[in-house]
C-alpha cells in the first residue's frame, strides 16, 4: 500500500508540476519528431570560403541542399529519460527553424557541447547561435546559410557575443573599439551602433559558461525591439533598436520573426528548449534601457 502511495504523491506532483508550468505560459519547443521546427542545409563549407556561392570542377555554381532535406543526419532527436535531446552534427553548414514566428517573448534552453569539429573549425573554438527575428529566405549571410536575422552566439568561451546577420544593425550597451579590440558589452555604458559592413560583432561582457562542459543555460528575451542575452542567469549583453538596413539605407525596424538554431561544423546539443509570450519586460531588466 506505501509503494501505491508513493505512485501516487509522484503522479500528482508530476500533473502539479505541468499545470503550473502552463499557468506561467512556457511552451515547449522540442518534442521528439521536431513538429514546430524545419530545416535548412546550405554546404560542406572549407577553409578559405570567400563568401560567394561555391562552384564545382568545372567552374558552375553547386545548389545549396535546401529546406527539408536532412538525409545526413545533421539533426536528430535524441530521446533522454529527462526529455528530447536535440544533436546537431554540425557537419554541413545550416539550421533548424521554428514553424512560427515569434515577438516579445522569453525563449530558455540548455546547451552544451559534443566532440566533434569539422572544416573549417578543426583548429577553431566550437561554435553554434541562436538567431533571432529571422526573416526573409535562408541563404542570405555570408555563408550563405541563415536568414536576415540577429545573433546570440554560441562558441566556446563566448556565450552571449552578439553578430549582425547579412544587413542587420542594431545598437548595444558597450566599450567603443580601440585599434584591433572589437567592443565589449558593459550595460553601463551607452548604446553603440552595430551594422553590417562596419563594426557588426560584439564581445559579451563575461564569460559564464558551465565549467566542464556541463549544460549551459541561455535566456533571450525579446520585446518591442529590445533583447537581453543571458547566460546562466547573469545578463551580459543589452541591445535596442533591432533593425535591418536597405539597399537605399533605410532603417526598417525588426522586432518579430522565426528563430534558428544553426550549425556551424561543430557538435552541439540542445534541451528544454521553451518559450513563452511577453507584454512587457519585467522591471529588473526595464531598467536596464533607462
Amino acid at each position: 500500500m506505501k509503494g501505491v502511495s508513493s505512485i501516487i504523491i509522484v503522479l500528482v506532483s508530476g500533473i502539479l508540476c505541468e499545470a503550473f508550468g502552463q499557468s506561467q505560459g512556457w511552451e515547449s519547443l522540442l518534442d521528439k519528431n521536431m513538429t514546430q521546427w524545419e530545416s535548412y542545409l546550405s554546404y560542406r563549407h572549407k577553409v578559405g570560403y570567400d563568401g560567394k556561392i561555391p562552384k564545382d570542377t568545372e567552374g558552375k555554381e553547386i545548389a545549396p541542399i535546401g529546406y527539408n532535406k536532412d538525409g545526413f543526419g545533421v539533426f536528430s532527436v535524441i530521446n533522454e529519460q529527462d526529455g528530447p535531446v536535440l544533436r546537431v552534427s554540425g557537419e554541413i553548414y545550416g539550421c533548424v527553424f521554428t514553424r512560427k514566428t515569434y515577438e516579445n517573448y522569453h525563449l530558455t534552453l540548455q546547451v552544451k557541447w559534443g566532440q566533434k569539429k569539422y572544416e573549417p573549425r578543426i583548429d577553431k573554438l566550437k561554435d553554434s547561435g541562436i538567431l533571432y527575428h529571422s526573416v526573409g529566405e535562408a541563404g542570405a549571410e555570408y555563408w550563405r546559410t541563415w536568414m536576415l536575422s540577429q545573433e546570440f552566439q554560441i562558441m566556446e568561451g563566448h556565450m552571449g557575443d552578439f553578430w549582425c546577420q547579412s544587413t542587420s544593425a542594431i545598437d548595444i550597451r558597450s566599450y567603443p573599439a580601440e585599434g584591433v579590440m572589437n567592443r565589449v558589452a558593459n550595460a553601463r555604458q551607452p548604446f553603440r551602433t552595430f551594422r553590417s559592413g562596419e563594426e557588426y560583432f560584439c564581445l559579451r561582457s563575461e564569460n559564464y559558461e558551465s565549467p566542464n562542459n556541463e549544460w549551459t543555460r541561455l535566456d533571450l528575451i525579446c520585446f518591442e525591439g529590445k533583447s537581453l542575452h543571458i547566460v546562466n542567469g547573469h545578463v551580459v549583453m543589452v541591445l535596442k533598436d533591432s533593425r535591418y538596413i536597405l539597399p537605399d539605407g533605410k532603417a526598417v525596424p525588426m522586432k518579430s520573426g522565426k528563430i534558428q538554431l544553426q550549425s556551424e561544423a561543430a557538435e552541439v546539443f540542445y534541451r528544454d528548449v521553451r518559450i513563452k509570450a511577453l507584454t512587457e519586460l519585467p522591471e529588473e531588466y526595464a531598467r536596464l534601457f533607462d
